[in-house]
C-alpha cells in the first residue's frame, strides 16, 4: 500500500440492495457477511480490532451497568472496545490515524477525531457541538463546509442525507487539507439507515436513499483519488423487511412479576432494583438481564413462550434473545400510552434502556413529539446469513474475503506492511 487510505463505513449498505440498484461505474460491490448481532457499535468494534463482537466486548449498542443497575446506550468511549486496533503496528512507526463520526471511538488511539457531543443544558435544550482533536478541526470544517453539523438530520424525525452530505463534505476537506490529511481515514456515512427503517428496503424512499449514497461515494471516491487516498466502503448491516409485529419481551416479563415498575407522577418507569430481569432491546436482538439467578429458569419459560423469539442464547448468568426473520424487539413495558415514561415520547437516546427506532417519525403532530407507535417501522436488522449480506467495495485488489472479519484483517495485514 503505497497511498493513504480511506475507508467509509456506510451504514444499511446491503448487498441485496445494491444489486437491485447497481452504483455508477468505477464502483463494484462484493458480498460479505457481517458480525453478529448486526447492528452499529458491535459492527465497528470488530471491524477495527478484527476481533468478533463477543471478543471486543461490543455485543450492543447499549450497555447493562450491573452494579449501578442501569441501562446505557450509545456511550462513546473507546476503552468500551477491547483489543488492539488493526492500525496499532501502522500508528506506532509514524503513521496517522483519524476516526470521522465513527461510534465509541473518543478516546481512540488515532490522531483526528470528530464525532457529534453536544451539551444538554441543564434546564432543557441543547447546545450542539463535535468534539474534535485538534481542538480547532471542528471550526476549520465548519468554515470548509459552509455551514455547522446539524444533529437534527443525524438522529430523529428530521435524520435525513444531509447528514451524510456534510459528513462527506468534511471528509473530503479533510483528505484535501495537507495538514490534517491522515495516512488512515475511517469514516461513517449513516443516512442510508434512516428510511430503511422507516419505509423497508423495498420502498422508492429506500432507493431515493441509496442513490444520495452513490452521490457520496463518488464524491469521495473522486476526491481520494485527487489527494492520494485508496478507497474502501463497506457495510455494517443489511436492514430486513419488517413481517410482524413488534415483539415486546419486556411486558411479558412485567406480566409474569418478573420486571418490577414504580408509578411516579401516573407515569410507569422500570425498578431495576427489585427487578428478576430486564430485556434491554436492540434490534433484532434482546440482551435479557437476569439479576436473580435463582429464577433463571422461569425466565426462561416466558421468554420461550414469546411469540416472535427465535433462538435464546445463553450468555453466562444472562442471555440473548434473537427475533424470527422479519420481526423486531421494542424495549415498551407498559401497555397504554397513558403510563408510559416520560422520555418516551421524545428523542431521548440515552435515557431510552432500549433501542428505539419510533424516533425517527413524529407523533401526532410536531409539537406532540415523536410517535410511540411501533407497528410504524418498516425495516429491521441485526440477524446474519443468507440473504442478509453486506456490500463492500474498494480500490485496492483483495482475495474476496468472505465476511467482514476477513475484510479487516486483510486491511491489517495490508497496513502492517507498508
Amino acid at each position: 500500500m503505497t497511498q493513504k487510505l480511506l475507508i467509509v463505513n456506510a451504514a444499511a449498505l446491503g448487498w441485496r440492495l445494491v444489486q437491485r440498484q447497481p452504483p455508477p461505474a468505477p464502483l463494484v460491490f462484493q458480498p460479505l457477511e457481517s458480525v453478529f448481532p448486526a447492528v452499529t457499535c458491535p459492527a465497528q468494534a470488530a471491524f477495527r480490532t478484527g476481533l468478533s463482537p463477543a471478543a471486543c466486548g461490543a455485543e450492543s449498542n447499549g450497555l447493562f451497568l450491573r452494579d449501578l443497575r442501569k441501562v446505557s446506550f450509545w456511550e462513546q468511549s473507546a476503552a468500551l472496545v477491547r483489543g488492539p486496533r488493526i492500525w496499532e503496528q501502522f500508528r506506532a512507526r509514524g503513521k496517522k490515524v483519524g476516526l470521522m463520526f465513527w461510534q465509541q471511538s473518543l478516546g481512540e488511539q488515532a490522531d483526528l477525531l470528530l464525532s457529534p457531543k453536544p451539551i444538554h443544558k441543564h434546564h432543557g435544550g441543547m447546545i450542539q457541538d463535535c468534539y474534535s482533536q485538534p481542538h480547532d478541526l471542528y471550526s476549520r470544517l465548519v468554515a470548509a463546509v459552509g455551514r455547522p453539523f446539524n444533529l437534527m438530520h443525524y438522529w430523529g424525525p428530521l435524520a435525513s442525507h444531509k447528514a451524510s452530505d456534510w459528513i462527506t463534505d468534511a471528509t473530503c476537506a479533510v483528505m484535501a487539507a495537507p495538514d490534517l490529511a491522515p495516512d488512515l481515514l475511517l469514516t461513517y456515512l449513516p443516512h442510508l439507515d434512516y428510511d430503511l427503517q422507516r419505509y423497508g428496503p423495498e420502498s422508492s424512499q429506500a432507493f431515493q436513499a441509496l442513490e444520495k449514497s452513490y452521490v457520496h461515494f463518488s464524491k469521495l471516491w473522486k476526491t481520494a483519488a485527487a489527494t492520494g487516498y485508496d478507497v474502501v466502503i463497506f457495510g455494517d448491516y443489511a436492514i430486513e423487511a419488517v413481517t410482524g409485529a413488534p415483539i415486546f419481551p419486556n411486558r411479558v416479563l412485567r406480566a409474569a412479576n418478573l420486571l418490577q415498575v414504580r408509578q411516579v407522577g401516573g407515569r410507569t418507569y422500570h425498578d431495576l432494583f427489585t427487578s428478576v430481569a430486564f430485556a434491554v432491546c436492540d434490534h433484532q436482538g434482546a440482551h435479557v438481564i437476569v439479576l436473580d439467578g435463582a429464577r433463571r429458569a422461569a425466565v426462561r419459560t416466558v421468554l420461550e413462550k414469546l411469540d416472535g423469539v427465535d433462538e435464546i442464547i445463553e450468555r453466562g448468568a444472562d442471555c440473548l434473545v434473537t427475533a424470527k426473520p422479519g420481526r423486531w424487539f421494542a424495549y415498551p413495558w407498559w401497555e397504554s400510552k397513558r403510563e408510559a415514561p416520560d422520555y418516551a415520547g421524545h428523542v431521548d437516546i440515552h435515557n431510552k434502556p432500549g433501542y428505539d427506532p419510533c424516533e425517527l417519525f413524529w407523533g401526532w403532530s410536531r409539537l406532540g413529539g415523536i410517535s410511540q407507535d411501533a407497528a410504524r417501522i418498516r425495516g429491521t436488522h441485526g440477524l446474519v446469513g443468507a440473504g442478509r449480506e453486506v456490500a463492500w467495495a474498494s480500490s485496492l485488489p483483495f482475495s474476496k474475503p468472505a465476511a467482514l472479519l476477513d475484510l479487516a484483517q486483510q486491511l491489517k495485514i495490508r497496513l502492517n506492511t507498508v
